[in-house]
């Protein structure tokens, strides 16, 4: 002890500690504002995912061409896989097969 200083060498770091006084630098827990529960995980409803994929490829097999502007058909390549994986494994591949097909089958007209 020095003129009422403390020095402290834990953690390989050097802190000049007034005895008494409490350590202005050392990292505080911060309570959590919230408590530990957490939101529920989102999950789709697997009928209405279902029954808006149905939807989309009955569109894409009644056209005789791409039945919607490059923005729409670029926003369905994206989010149409996507949306299978919230369905059964195999289902999910078959639906993205025939979607697929279908857009093939309308860029080639």
């Amino acid at each position: 002890m020095h003129n009422g200083y403390a020095l402290s060498f834990g953690n390989a770091e050097k802190a000049l500690v007034r005895k008494g006084q409490p350590d202005l630098l050392k990292a505080e827990e911060q309570p959590d504002l919230f408590g530990d529960s957490r939101p529920p995980a989102y999950r789709p409803d697997p009928d209405k995912v279902r029954a808006r994929l149905h939807k989309i490829l009955a569109e894409a097999r009644a056209a005789q061409r791409l039945p919607w502007e490059s923005t729409r058909a670029s926003l369905y390549r994206t989010i149409f896989p996507q949306m299978t994986l919230w369905l059964p494994e195999d289902e999910g591949a078959q639906l993205r097969f025939q979607f697929e097909t279908e857009m093939a089958r309308l860029e080639a007209a």
